[in-house]
């Protein structure tokens, strides 16, 4: 699948872009908490379906998503296009869940271990990542960040491959 609007790299570096589309007011934390945990549900469906361009219309249609291996997604149409080509193969496996999560009105920091189920008794293949949201009411978000480490992403990747291609 073709990307929409191509991710942007800055040449000198990725900044905080929320700014850029953050709403200005004042959000009910049950209501950050229950899209929170709609985010979290709807990423639990896209690994058990494959449909991850359901996953993308949590966000806004100005949502911007860095993710800093594969660049900058301006908009709900380049996420969707991005995570719907990007989530195939084994990436289908991974799982999403929330270990724990930081509210401050719209910002939320949540850690979010990718997992992958091990194919023996051991324990699963994981690398850590932390999630900033912003979110933007009625249950969407305008905003996501992952930071973690792309050099273990692949290193975990690759064991849980080799695991997989032996079992």
């Amino acid at each position: 699948m073709t990307i929409v609007d191509p991710p942007q790299t800055p040449e000198r570096g990725y900044r905080f872009l929320a700014n850029e589309v953050r709403r200005t007011q004042t959000f009910d934390r049950a209501e950050v908490e229950a899209s929170l945990r709609e985010y979290e549900r709807r990423g639990q469906v896209a690994v058990e379906t494959g449909d991850w361009a359901t996953w993308a219309l949590q966000f806004t249609d100005d949502a911007i998503y860095v993710e800093h291996q594969y660049g900058v997604m301006r908009s709900q149409r380049a996420i969707s296009a991005w995570i719907t080509s990007t989530m195939q193969g084994h990436a289908l496996e991974l799982q999403f869940p929330i270990e724990w999560y930081v509210i401050d009105n719209d910002l939320v920091v949540v850690y979010v271990p990718n997992r992958y189920p091990p194919h023996d008794d051991g324990p699963e293949y994981l690398f850590g990542c932390v999630t900033i949201l912003c979110y933007a009411g009625d249950g969407k978000w305008c905003y996501e960040e992952d930071l973690y480490n792309a050099l273990e992403s692949h290193r975990v990747h690759q064991a849980y491959t080799a695991a997989r291609g032996q079992a």
